[in-house]
């Protein structure tokens, strides 16, 4: 694990985001609030940010780190729902793994509470889209076509 004991405490800032690629019938149900396991949006939503707080938890050498904010929106889009995370803190290291296993894990839940109806739903696209705070400065991800 990297030492991070003497950096300085900064104001810190990542965004992510990943997509469920779903079934028109499994959009249709998220949409009308008919998924049989209930409100799909909603369990998605609390996953990502539970997932946040844990995060040194699961992700092998990554420091435990104090979120002061955490932020996850779910928007059903024509044939995917696209999940944005964002985390903040007041800390030595950044939050950017918190922010990517929030989408990851509200994607996972997303797929769990529709998979009754639609098992070949894709989960992709997972990245980080920015970042802010310590030394490293600013990061804003490309748009990519491929």
């Amino acid at each position: 694990m990297v030492s991070v004991g003497a950096k300085d405490v900064t104001a810190r800032r990542a965004t992510a985001e990943g997509f469920v690629l779903l079934s028109a019938e499994a959009i249709s149900a998220i949409s009308s609030g008919t998924v049989p396991k209930g409100d799909a949006l909603a369990v998605a939503r609390l996953a990502g940010i539970m997932a946040a707080k844990k995060t040194s938890d699961i992700i092998p050498l990554a420091h435990p780190v104090a979120i002061t904010g955490m932020k996850v929106e779910l928007t059903v889009e024509d044939s995917r729902v696209r999940i944005e995370a964002t985390a903040e803190t007041m800390d030595r290291t950044g939050v950017e793994m918190e922010a990517l296993t929030a989408v990851g894990a509200s994607a996972l839940a997303l797929y769990d509470m529709v998979k009754a109806i639609d098992r070949a739903a894709v989960i992709e696209g997972v990245r980080l889209l920015a970042k802010s705070g310590g030394k490293s400065g600013q990061f804003r991800a490309k748009d990519r076509t491929t």
